[in-house]
């Protein structure tokens, strides 16, 4: 559960264009084990994993994913409403994808929400900004 809330960290973004722009970039999980960096896919949001610790390896092999690093965690993220995006999470340790959502807090803090089925059994994980 760890790696859904990052990974829907990572897909930030608000209404405006500026604001937008601002999602974009690399994001660190609380626990600093993974970092994405969210980038435009088309008219969308992915988010690839960029570095992640040496346990994060280990709990995405064990859920069958070899490579980490360059894994699409992201997929089909599209504006909800300004600040808010909602798309399609990958998980790793468990090798399932679901639904999940990025509100935008503030220039450095995104909230990451992911949910099993039907909005129910949903976590969440406050995410950081990597500063360049």
């Amino acid at each position: 559960m760890r790696i859904i809330a990052l990974s829907l960290a990572v897909l930030a973004a608000a209404g405006s264009a500026e604001a937008r722009d601002q999602s974009f970039g690399v994001w660190r999980n609380p626990s600093n084990s993974v970092h994405v960096r969210a980038e435009p896919c088309g008219e969308r949001m992915c988010g690839v994993v960029v570095w992640a610790s040496d346990k994060a390896k280990a709990d995405a092999a064990r859920g069958g994913t070899t490579q980490l690093i360059g894994a699409r965690l992201f997929r089909d993220f599209r504006q909800e409403k300004p600040g808010v995006w909602r798309g399609r999470v990958f998980v790793p340790d468990i090798n399932k994808t679901f639904s999940g959502t990025v509100s935008v807090l503030d220039p450095n803090r995104i909230e990451g929400k992911g949910c099993l089925v039907g909005r129910i059994g949903c976590k969440s994980q406050i995410w950081t900004r990597i500063q360049p």
